[in-house]
C-alpha cells in the first residue's frame, strides 16, 4: 500500500446529488459494470437508509458486484449503520461509512450538539458498524473547517473503536492545497494511532481546487481519494476520478504513486455517466473532453507530427480514445447484438432486449454505421422509459421558411393515445408546446441542449433537457437521428421523473 492510492469513486453517491443527475435502478448497476471494469477499489454505491429504492439499489449491487468493495453511507445512527450493513450482506467485500459533522458550525447550528456528543456518537457508530463488518470508514464532516485538537481526539476515538480508514473531507471547497496537506500531515503525527488506519479524503470543488487539494492531501500521507467520474456532485462537484487518477500516472517521478485503475476505461465510463446523468461533458474538460487530445494551432500540429511529446504527456489511447469503430450494422442479428452489449457491460432481460433490438434495427435503416455510444444510447432509451406515464406515439412537424412552424403530436398517457397540433416559434417550441398542451404539467426549462453521439451528417443527436417544478430539478434525455424527435424524448423523459417519485435526499459530506 506504500506505493498504491486507492480510488474511492462516490458517483452513484454523492455524484447524484447533482440537481437532476437521479438514476433509477438499471442506470446505477451499469455504472457500477462499468466502474468494476475500470477497477476501482470501492464503489459508494449509495445511502440505504435514504428510501427503499436506494436499499434495493446498493443490495442489488452488493449481491452482483465481486471486483470491487462495495460500500454504503449511514449516518452516526443505529438504524442506517444497521440498514447498511443488510443492504451490504451479500458483497463479497463490504464496507461501511459512518460520518458526523465536526466542525463547530456544525455542531452550533446543525447538530445543536457538543463536541464530547458528537465523540461518543462517533464511537458508538463505528463500533456498531464493526457488528456488520471489519471494514469500516469514519467521516469527520466539514473536518477542513474542524478545530484540529478535536479533530484529533475524533479521529483516535474512531481508530480505537475500529475504523480502518479515516476520512477528511472538504465539505464545502474552503480549503488551499498547502492548508489541506498540512492537515493531514498533522493528523498522521498527532494522533497516536494513525497508523492502524488509512487515511483518506473526500474534496469538493467550489473553488476548482478539488484535485489539486486531492493530490496534495496524498503528497502528505493519504492513501485514498474519494471521486467521482467526470467530477460529478453537488454544487461545483467533487475531484474528478479521471484527472487524479492520470496525475499520478503521468507524475509518477513526481509522486512515485499508481492505483490499479484500468485507464482504458476511463473515456468509455465518463461517456456512460455522462448520458446516463444528462450532464454533458465540456469541450476543454482534462483527460475526457472532446478537445483534450485536439490540436489547432499549426505550431502544436507540427510539433505533434515530429514527435507527439512535444505537446501531450500522454496518449489519448491510454485513456480510452480510440476512433469509433462500426461493431454492427443492419444485417447482424440477436445473438451478436446481445454479445457487443454485454461487452459494454450492458445485461437485459429478453422483452428488454426484443424491444432495444428492434430500435436498432430501426435505425440501422437510418444510419449506415452504427457505433458502441449508440447502442448505450439506445439502452438507456428503453431502460428510462420502459415503465413511464408519458410515451412519445408520432410526431409530425412542418417547418417551412416564412411559414409558422406547426406541431402535430400523439402521446399515450396512462395508456390512452392523446393528440394536439400546436404552432410555435421554430419546430422544437411547437413540439414543445404541443407536450405541454397534453400533459398540462406547469415546469420551467432550464437547459435545453444537443450534443452529436457520434461523428457524420446521419449521426444521432442527444438531446438534454432540465425542467424545474416547485424547487425539483430533473433532467431528460432523448437520442434520435431526428433533432426534433429527440427533443420530444428528451422532455417527456423529464416530464415523467418530475411526475415520479422524489429521490431520496442523500447527505452531504
Amino acid at each position: 500500500m506504500a506505493d498504491r492510492v486507492l480510488i474511492f469513486d462516490t458517483t452513484l453517491r454523492d455524484g447524484e446529488q447533482s440537481p437532476g443527475a437521479s438514476m433509477n435502478a438499471e442506470e446505477k448497476m451499469q455504472i457500477a459494470r462499468a466502474l468494476e471494469r475500470l477497477r476501482v477499489d470501492v464503489i459508494e454505491a449509495g445511502f440505504p437508509s435514504a428510501s427503499k429504492g436506494d436499499f434495493a439499489s446498493v443490495k442489488a449491487i452488493a449481491d452482483e458486484i465481486r471486483d470491487c468493495q462495495i460500500c454504503g453511507l449511514a449516518r452516526a445512527r443505529e438504524a442506517d449503520i444497521d440498514g447498511a450493513g443488510e443492504a451490504l450482506k451479500g458483497a463479497a467485500d463490504p464496507r461501511i461509512h459512518t460520518f458526523i459533522a465536526t466542525s463547530d458550525i456544525h455542531l452550533r447550528a446543525k447538530l445543536k450538539m457538543s463536541q464530547d456528543e458528537v465523540h461518543d456518537m462517533a464511537v458508538a457508530a463505528v463500533k456498531r458498524a464493526r457488528g456488520y463488518t471489519n471494514n469500516v470508514e469514519f467521516s469527520a464532516e466539514d473536518a477542513g473547517r474542524t478545530d484540529p485538537d478535536f479533530l484529533c481526539r475524533v479521529v483516535e476515538a474512531a481508530i480505537d473503536a475500529g475504523a480502518t480508514t479515516i476520512n477528511i473531507p472538504d465539505t464545502v471547497g474552503y480549503a488551499m492545497p498547502h492548508e489541506f496537506g498540512e492537515r493531514i500531515a498533522m493528523l498522521r503525527e498527532r494522533v497516536p494511532n494513525a497508523d492502524k488506519a488509512t487515511f483518506s479524503v473526500h474534496c469538493h470543488n467550489d473553488l476548482g481546487l478539488a484535485v489539486a487539494n486531492s493530490l496534495s492531501a496524498v503528497e502528505n500521507g493519504a492513501r485514498q481519494v474519494e471521486c467521482t467520474v467526470n467530477g460529478l456532485g453537488e454544487r461545483a462537484g467533487n475531484a474528478a476520478m479521471e484527472e487524479l487518477v492520470m496525475a499520478l500516472r503521468t507524475r509518477s517521478d513526481h509522486f512515485g504513486l499508481d492505483t490499479r485503475i484500468e485507464t482504458t476505461e476511463i473515456v468509455p465510463t465518463s461517456r456512460l455517466v455522462a448520458t446516463v446523468s444528462g450532464f454533458a461533458v465540456q469541450n476543454n474538460k482534462a483527460i475526457v473532453g472532446a478537445n483534450a487530445f485536439a490540436h489547432e494551432s499549426g505550431i502544436h500540429q507540427d510539433g505533434v507530427l515530429k514527435e507527439r511529446e512535444t505537446y501531450e504527456i500522454m496518449t489519448a489511447e491510454s485513456v480510452g480514445w480510440k476512433r469509433n469503430r462500426m461493431v454492427l450494422g443492419k444485417l447482424s442479428g440477436r445473438n451478436a447484438f446481445r454479445t457487443r452489449l454485454e461487452e459494454l457491460g450492458v445485461h437485459l432481460d429478453e422483452q428488454e432486449l426484443e424491444a432495444t433490438f428492434e430500435r436498432f434495427k430501426a435505425l440501422a435503416d437510418k444510419k449506415r454505421e452504427i457505433f458502441d455510444e449508440d447502442l448505450l444510447a439506445l439502452v438507456n432509451d428503453e431502460v428510462t422509459r420502459a415503465a413511464e406515464r408519458f410515451k412519445l406515439v408520432s410526431l409530425n412537424v412542418c417547418s417551412e421558411t416564412g411559414v409558422t412552424p406547426e406541431a402535430q403530436l400523439t402521446l399515450e398517457v396512462d395508456g390512452d393515445n392523446r393528440s394536439a397540433t400546436v404552432a410555435g416559434d421554430g419546430p422544437v417550441d411547437a413540439a414543445f408546446k404541443a407536450v405541454e398542451a397534453i400533459t398540462d404539467v406547469d415546469a420551467e426549462l432550464k437547459l435545453y441542449s444537443v450534443n452529436a453521439i457520434t461523428g457524420g451528417t446521419d449521426a444521432q443527436g442527444e438531446v438534454t433537457v432540465r425542467l424545474e417544478r416547485g424547487g425539483r430539478i430533473v433532467n431528460g434525455q432523448g437520442a434520435d437521428t431526428d433533432i426534433v424527435a429527440a427533443s420530444v424524448k428528451a422532455y417527456v423523459h423529464a416530464l415523467n421523473k418530475l411526475m415520479g417519485e422524489p429521490p431520496a435526499e442523500h447527505p452531504q459530506l
